[in-house]
Formats: C-alpha cells, structure tokens, sequence
C-alpha cells in the first residue's frame, strides 16, 4: 500500500483535534503505522484549526508534503492548504461553502444541508466528513460506531444515534456516488498491537514508571497536556499532581518535596522556564535532584505559542547564575522520550543536579504510533537508581556537602534522629552552614564541578549514528526531534542510490570532547539540521568540543521541517 496523508481542517471549536485524534485512532486498530500532526492559532474561540495524519504499513517519523485527501469544512481549509495538493488528490468540500478551483479531484458532500434536514447542530459536521473519509478509504465504519458510543454514551442514546446517523449518511454519500474515487487504503490488516502516543504522553508515562510522586506545573503550551494527564491518573497512581499559581511557585513546590527525598518533576516552556532559573540555581547549590521538562516554541517573549521551534538549547544549558552542574536531554521520537524520561530521574537522584529533558512543540504534540511490547521492555529495562540517597548516616557526625572523590555525598533524608543540617542558597562549609570563606568556597565549587566529569565517565552516551558515514555523500548531524525528518529523507535518498547517514544527539550536556572527535575525524561533508536560525548546537558543539560545522540546514517558521526539504537540500547539492 502507498502511504497516504489524510488532512481535516476547519474553524477552531468544531471538533478538529478530536477528530484527526480519532481518525488516528481507528488506522492504527486496523493495523497500520502513524504520525500526526495538529496546527491550531493562540486563540480560545476562533481561527483554522488543522489535524493531518500520515498512514504506512511501515512505521512513520515524520509527515510528507503531499496532501492524498483534504476534508474541507470551510473554504480556509482549503486556501491554507491547497498548494501541497496533486492532481491525484482529493478535496472533500460542501458547495454552500465554496467550490474548489485547482487541479485535483473532488468530492462535494452537502454538510449543510445533511444537518439541515437532519436538525444536527454544526459541530457534528466533522462527524460526516469521518464518515465520507472512510468511505474514500474503504474502510469499515462500524469501527467508528464503537468510538461514537463511547465518545457520546454518557449523553445518552439519542446522541450516539443522532451523530450514527450523520456518519452513516457521510459514508453513504461517498459510496453512492464517488465510486470511482474510493480508494483500499484502511483495509484490516494483522500487526502488532500499537500505542497511539504524544511526546507528551510519553513523558507522563515514564515519570509514573519512574516512581514520580509530584508533578508540578502551570500550563504552559506546548508542556500543558502533562498537566491534565498526570492529574486523571493521581487516584490510579498515588502521584501528586499541583497546578500552581505561576512557574515560580512551581519549581519551588518540586525542590520542596525533592528536599524531602520525593522524586519530583516540572514542566514548562521557554516563557515559564525564565521564571524558574533562579530556583534552577538554588538547586544546584543545594544539590536537589529534580526533572525539568521543557518543551519548546518559538520566541522571544511570548512568540507563536502554539508553533514549533529548537531555539531554547543554549538557554537551557546555560540557565541559571553563577557555574553548576546540570545534565541536558533532548529525546527525538516518542519511544526516546520514554528511554530518556526514565533516565533523567536516575541522574538526577545519582548526580543531585537538575537535568533538563527536552522537547518541542513538534515532538510534544504530534503522535505517533509506538508498539505496546516496546513500551512495556523500555519500562521493565528500567533500574531506578538512588545514588547516594541514605535514610540513616552510618557514623555520628553528618556531613551533606562532605567532599567527595566523584563530587556527589551522600543525601540524607530528614527525619533520622539526632542529625540536623541546613540546605539553603548560601555557599556553605561541608555540614552546609552558610560560609563565606575562600577555602571553602573552593573546595565546594570544585566538588561540584567534579560531577561533570563523573556524569561524562559513567553515563554520558555517545549519538546513534543511522547510516554509514564511511560511504555517505551527506552525514546529517542533528538533534532532538529532527530525527524524524532526517530518517525518512534518508530513506527516499536512498531509493535513488544516494547513500546518507545521521549523527543523531540526545545527551546534549554536557559533551565529551574526546569521545566525539572520532565521528567527525572523516573529511565528510557534514551537514547541520536544526528547526532555528541560530543554529545553536552547532554553536555548542564548537564550544565543547572545536568540532566545527560549516554547512547548515535552518528552517525557523514555526512549522516542522518536511522531509522533502531534506531530500530536495541533498539533491540539488550533491
């Protein structure tokens, strides 16, 4: 089967999000891989609002540009859209709307008049297009009743049949007269049981199995569904889940149960992360562990809240005042969010530092599906690990900041008997009184910064390479969510007999300069991916490491990179 690209648009407040939510649903119970992706403005009422789902026997990373079937529910959806049609698409649209102009096909169903006659309110106009897009796809609807029923069951049997109903009447308006349109593209097929994951939900997923017992947060997009996930499953999990009153009172609410030997974990975006730096620094001088999760979207300042971008990396790495030790990740698929997620809480109760896990608009709002036996062997891999964590000291006398070999002492959780000692934001002397002596204040930073180079000893990871760069006539280097694009560009290249290959990151901080000299030594022509204008690991890479790439493929719009833009940078520069 081709893949194809199905893509619902239509004014925000009508069902869009959950509709494409839905559509990729029902093609991953059939059997099939997807990818998806929503486009919706900063607005609470009004605006396009836009859901597409990509759909392969095989798994998907990314989106292509062609649009296979472009359901209209208003004449936006298609001036927006239109330039990424073929002639071999087909427009589903309501001629009461607007009548379509291009060179494609089309399907006119009359939305309006179906619910006129039918006395259905607007909003279930979305659930006409579901079914007239089955129709197209050959697919079976019954599949579609089941989730109506259970979308509508609590409302009541007249609703579920009402919006039945409109299905049924979109499916049968294909079938009656767009045979020659219907194409078999989701018919029943046997696979593995898939997940239908966000990079959101994969991290919600990973603190639960990672022993997470506060969560802490104001909504922030594109960070905002961790929020209301995290809160549904308090009662199943044991979690706490606080939504405070402004990033501030977040990060401090986590260090306050961190303190307290609670794994703890906040998350945010670019804005609300300026917010908790101060306190990113408290815990960096008090040695708190803590996780947090930064997904990012264009800036500065407010920017397009509800886009996608990579420009937060070198804020991320060097937030805070004054030096500490910090450990930054940026997972770049939902499978990696889950890996690194589980990760992060480790290094953080191992190395009493903040580690930073990383994502964007892109990978924390699009789903893609993540096979079920695959979720549960990255969770029961996991090994949570405590480090230095004691609940009692061995001796008599209690050191919490003792100088140590590797740079972390022994953590010490209140409450044992007889052993008091203070963590505050002050410098301090080894029993964590407050000091302004010099001898202490060295031989604290220097413990501190020991850290570092225990963390890239022992659990510093090298970048996937995919590919062979040996034989390579490109080697993209990027990280994060790029990886998705890259890997199906490299596909399609290959097809043609152009062979690439990817250095892929996601320990983003620190860096190991004499571990990564080896994958640049080639005189290979690199190529930088990154969805900013800064191009900023690669600014950070040369500040790490020398390494020094000079060609860059920047993309900084708001939208996700295509893979097309990839495939057609290799082409005309080979």
């Amino acid at each position: 089967m081709k893949d194809f690209l199905w893509k619902i648009g239509g004014e925000a407040g009508y069902g869009i999000m959950t509709t494409g939510l839905t559509f990729s649903r029902i093609a991953t119970r059939l059997g099939y891989h997807i990818f998806d992706y929503i486009e919706y403005p900063s607005l609470i009422r009004g605006g396009h609002n836009a859901f597409e789902v990509l759909v392969s026997e095989q798994e998907v990373r990314a989106l292509q540009n062609e649009i296979n079937f472009l359901i209209c529910l208003n004449k936006d959806t298609y001036d927006f859209h239109k330039a990424r049609l073929t002639s071999s698409s087909v427009v589903v649209y309501d001629d009461e709307d607007f009548k379509p102009d291009g060179d494609h096909k089309s399907a006119m169903v009359p939305f309006t008049k179906i619910l006129k006659e039918a006395h259905g309110e607007s909003i279930m106009k979305n659930t006409i297009a579901f079914g007239a897009s089955l129709a197209l796809l050959d697919g079976d609807i019954s599949m579609l009743f089941d989730i109506l029923e259970q979308q509508f069951g609590r409302k009541g049997a007249e609703i579920v049949e009402l919006n039945k109903n409109f299905a049924q009447k979109g499916y049968d308006h294909i079938r009656e007269n767009y045979k020659d349109l219907i194409q078999p593209y989701l018919k029943k097929r046997e696979d593995k049981e898939k997940a239908v994951l966000t990079g959101n939900d994969a991290f919600a997923l990973a603190a639960i199995a990672a022993d997470c017992r506060l969560y802490s947060s104001y909504p922030m997009t594109p960070s905002s569904s961790i929020l209301s996930t995290l809160a549904a499953w308090q009662k199943d999990t044991g979690i706490v889940v606080r939504h405070a009153e402004d990033e501030i009172s977040v990060i401090n609410t986590a260090l306050g149960a961190s303190f307290m030997g609670t794994r703890a974990a906040v998350g945010t975006s670019g804005g609300g992360f300026a917010l908790m730096v101060e306190s990113l620094s408290f815990a960096g001088v008090a040695e708190m562990p803590i996780v947090v999760f930064l997904s990012q979207r264009p800036g500065p300042a407010t920017g397009m809240p509800t886009w996608t971008e990579q420009g937060d990396l070198l804020f991320a790495v060097h937030a805070g005042h004054g030096e500490f030790p910090k450990i930054v990740l940026a997972p770049g698929d939902a499978d990696e969010m889950i890996e690194l997620t589980l990760k992060a809480f480790n290094l953080a109760d191992i190395y009493q530092t903040p580690v930073i896990v990383m994502s964007d608009m892109w990978l924390s709002e699009s789903h893609k599906s993540v096979a079920t036996e695959t979720i549960k062997s990255l969770v029961k891999a996991n090994k949570i690990e405590r480090g230095k964590t004691i609940t009692a000291p061995k001796g008599e006398v209690y050191l919490r900041y003792k100088l140590e070999s590797d740079g972390i002492s022994e953590r010490l959780i209140p409450g044992a008997k007889g052993f008091f000692y203070q963590a505050n934001s002050y410098e301090h002397f080894e029993d964590g009184h407050s000091a302004e002596d010099a001898v202490a204040r060295r031989q604290q930073v220097d413990k501190r910064n020991q850290k570092t180079s225990t963390y890239l000893a022992a659990h510093f990871q090298k970048p996937k390479v995919y590919g062979d760069p040996k034989t390579a006539k490109k080697v993209f280097v990027s990280w994060g969510s790029m990886k998705g694009p890259i890997l199906e560009a490299m596909e399609d290249l290959k097809k043609e007999g152009i062979e690439t290959a990817l250095i892929h990151f996601t320990h983003m901080f620190p860096l190991d300069r004499a571990r990564l000299q080896d994958l640049f030594s080639q005189s290979k022509d690199y190529v930088l991916v990154e969805n900013n204008s800064h191009a900023q690991f690669g600014r950070l890479l040369r500040q790490e490491t020398g390494i020094d790439l000079q060609k860059t493929l920047l993309k900084y719009d708001g939208r996700p990179f295509w893979k097309e833009e990839i495939y057609n940078f290799v082409k005309s520069n080979v």
